[in-house]
């Protein structure tokens, strides 16, 4: 076998790797000497006599006395056995070759040969050269166990080490690791404990780290608190000690692969087909659309589904803490926040973005999560000319929507009059949908709510288009209910005819026209 391209100790050096020359790996595993066997008998009935002994071996046992009438059997050759299928023993020969052939093939390579190779070549490297540690070494792993630690030794150098089958598998929506011994999934609308476990903290520290390295982040003691995003844009949460007490706890919200739309909701039950027309109209007729709704109930995905709607000449920003959201338009801008440096400098906000992108002659501007005093500046981007921005925003219903954003207006100490601020939300915001994720981990989409206005000093005025009625659960604890429109004529009846969606919004509302 060749000798691999990326080790700084190369074979044919006398460098030790364990207990074992570098150069011994890339030899074949020594002949061993064949046990002596016992010759049968001859034709004359002679008792079968023993080999001749090699020199320097030690003699064999004494052969039993065998019976005269009846020949000794020939002894049969060792037959190899066909490879077991995954048992926990396998899995935990598997773990501890791991654990011996980790730090010699860390120390058999060079970093900066590494560096050098393509994933393809980096991969063949490692598959040539770990057989040869184990046979070093005399670990007693057959061929197929030998493959399982070749892919958890690649999944630790080029991914993020024992969740990387967690990352491949689609029916995951979420990843929670609490420490290094514990680690949950969501599949389904369910939590559930894995039994993927990291090493210590060092090891899962260096697992963060690789991952907020990759978007110029870092996440240490001085800055124990980070979000990022996986290459495929899955969401990241970071929080390590001294703020975390069980040891670095990571969330991973996945993304998956294939796109999902308004279509594939209507599948699910999240909306009924009527109501994912109503949406394809509000987001074609550019109307300003702030989505609602609880942690992990959908609102990113909600959002990604309605830019589909939008034409593909219009110039769309996103702004967002760790770009998450994936539109297909082509003429897209999206921008990132980015935390202060290690001198506290440098920092830029999404209020910043949001500022700045006003700039950037956009038609739309959509903002991934309103948190914080942003929300202002959306709602004058709204009043402006901005008509089609959207963005999200943690609330459990509509009206404590209203009352989040008059909140949010609020901490940027602009020192604007209650009345004002209501009276610009209910100009600048024109639909909320709310989505919510029920007891049974399923979503729905609850209402779609049209604001009014603002007559009085005290409240914004809103209708309920569409609203999700539950009526209980069936047998297997599953939530059943049915989507119903309440026969109210929306407000933005003359957005949808001006865009010449009229019909079309007639037809799924099954309203009939003059």
């Amino acid at each position: 076998m060749s000798a691999p391209r990326f080790g700084r100790r190369r074979l044919g050096q006398t460098d030790d790797v364990g207990d074992l020359a570098v150069e011994e790996l890339a030899q074949p595993a020594p002949e061993t000497t064949p046990e002596p066997q016992f010759l049968a008998p001859d034709d004359a009935g002679e008792p079968a006599t023993a080999a001749p002994e090699p020199a320097g071996q030690p003699a064999p046992k004494p052969r039993p006395a065998a019976n005269d009438a009846a020949p000794a059997p020939r002894r049969k050759p060792d037959v190899p056995a066909a490879p077991a299928p995954q048992t926990k023993g396998n899995r935990a020969r598997i773990e501890d070759a791991y654990r011996v052939v980790r730090p010699l093939l860390m120390d058999f390579m060079d970093v900066a040969a590494i560096a050098k190779l393509s994933t393809r070549e980096l991969t063949d490297e490692i598959t040539d050269v770990v057989p040869e540690i184990c046979i070093g070494q005399g670990l007693q792993i057959n061929v197929t166990e030998q493959r399982e630690l070749t892919t958890l030794l690649l999944n630790e150098m080029l991914g993020l080490g024992p969740i990387e089958p967690l990352l491949a598998d689609e029916s995951i929506s979420e990843i929670m690791i609490n420490g290094p011994n514990q680690i949950y999934i969501e599949r389904a609308g369910v939590i559930e404990l894995t039994d993927v476990r990291y090493e210590n903290d060092a090891h899962l520290m260096n697992a963060a780290t690789r991952i907020v390295s990759r978007i110029g982040r870092r996440v240490d003691e001085s800055s124990p608190m980070c979000d990022a995003r996986l290459g495929d844009g899955s969401r990241v949460n970071v929080i390590i000690p001294p703020l975390a007490l069980r040891g670095p706890t990571i969330t991973i919200r996945k993304f998956k692969k294939d796109k999902l739309t308004l279509e594939k909701l209507v599948e699910f039950g999240t909306l009924c087909p009527r109501g994912a027309a109503v949406l394809k109209i509000i987001g074609a007729s550019r109307c300003n659309i702030l989505i609602s709704g609880g942690t992990g109930s959908g609102k990113t995905t909600l959002l990604n589904c309605l830019t589909r709607y939008i034409h593909e000449g219009e110039r769309v920003i996103t702004c967002e803490d760790a770009a998450e959201l994936q539109l297909q338009q082509p003429h897209w801008v999206p921008l990132e926040t980015r935390p202060p440096n290690i001198e506290g400098f440098g920092q830029v906000t999404m209020r910043d973005l949001v500022r700045n992108c006003l700039r950037m002659r956009p038609e739309r501007i959509i903002v991934g999560e309103v948190r914080g005093p942003e929300a202002f500046d959306l709602l004058q981007a709204m009043n402006t000319g901005h008509d089609g921005s959207m963005g999200t925003l943690h609330a459990n219903t509509p009206r404590e929507a209203i009352s989040r954003i008059e909140n949010m207006v609020a901490m940027a100490s602009l020192g604007i009059p209650a009345k004002a601020v209501r009276d610009q939300i209910s100009t600048a915001i024109h639909v909320i949908v709310q989505i919510q994720r029920l007891r049974d981990g399923s979503r729905r989409i609850t209402h779609i709510t049209e604001v009014m206005g603002s007559p009085g000093d005290d409240v914004v005025t809103m209708q309920d288009l569409y609203v999700y009625k539950l009526e209980g659960e069936d047998a297997k604890g599953r939530i059943v209910g049915k989507h119903a429109f309440t026969g109210l004529r929306p407000a933005f009846w003359d957005k949808a005819r001006y865009f010449g969606l009229e019909r079309e919004l007639a037809n799924a509302l099954d309203y009939r026209l003059g």
